[in-house]
């Protein structure tokens, strides 16, 4: 998988500095009430606070949010530079599909809790880039699968 195209190498590499930008971003702004300031929560601060009060969640959120978007990331550099063979991409892609769990489990998190109606939440800036970052790991993944699969097709510029 040498041949991939310069783009989608450089997108994949770039992947590598905004996962960690996206976990310390601010996902959501959450407020028990109207009146009173909202506290920024992010991926980290978020695991900061379940590792105090629930150890499996924080153990699951952990595999999604950090350890399997960052290990296929690096995985498909790997593919790209030759360095791993893309055999191994049915295994990235099962990372990347853990990876999209956790936006889907956030996004449930805010539709309940804007349906209780006792606090206040906001969508933040954070919540945006770390489903771009995995929506775009998605389109690398499957990008990269079809160059590894039809090998006749010329890359793109």
């Amino acid at each position: 998988m040498s041949n991939a195209g310069w783009w989608l190498k450089l997108l994949n590499l770039s992947l590598l500095i905004l996962y960690p930008v996206a976990w310390a971003a601010p996902l959501m702004r959450a407020g028990l009430l109207p009146l009173f300031s909202l506290n920024e929560i992010s991926v980290l601060t978020g695991l900061q606070s379940l590792w105090a009060t629930d150890i499996f969640l924080a153990l699951m959120v952990t595999l999604f949010a950090l350890f399997a978007p960052y290990v296929k990331t690096i995985g498909l550099a790997l593919v790209h530079f030759g360095l791993l063979k893309p055999t191994m991409l049915p295994v990235l892609h099962a990372l990347g599909k853990l990876a999209m769990a956790d936006v889907f489990l956030i996004a449930l998190y805010i539709t309940l809790s804007k349906g209780i109606g006792v606090g206040r939440i906001e969508v933040a800036w954070g919540l945006y880039l770390f489903t771009g970052c995995i929506l775009a790991s998605l389109l690398i993944s499957w990008r990269t699968d079809h160059k590894s699969s039809h090998p006749d097709i010329p890359p793109t510029p």
